[in-house]
């Protein structure tokens, strides 16, 4: 990982009530909560705006699987 982003207050308390609905840990919620992203996100919206091109075979928002 590139880097550690601090949550704010409101979105570590929004996290905690999401992994408690879930019964998992705050950790396990935050990657289920980026899985779920993609599916509901405009992915050409996301991938026309990436300032970084070098993974784009392994995104979850590349629809093709190519490098784009």
């Amino acid at each position: 990982m590139a880097y550690t982003p601090e949550l704010s207050l409101e979105s570590s308390c929004t996290l905690r009530r999401i992994a408690c609905a879930l019964g998992v840990p705050m950790t396990k919620a935050m990657e289920m909560v980026f899985e779920f992203i993609p599916q509901v996100l405009d992915k050409q919206k996301v991938c026309d705006g990436c300032r970084d091109k070098t993974r784009c075979e392994s995104c979850n928002f590349n629809q093709s699987g190519k490098i784009i």
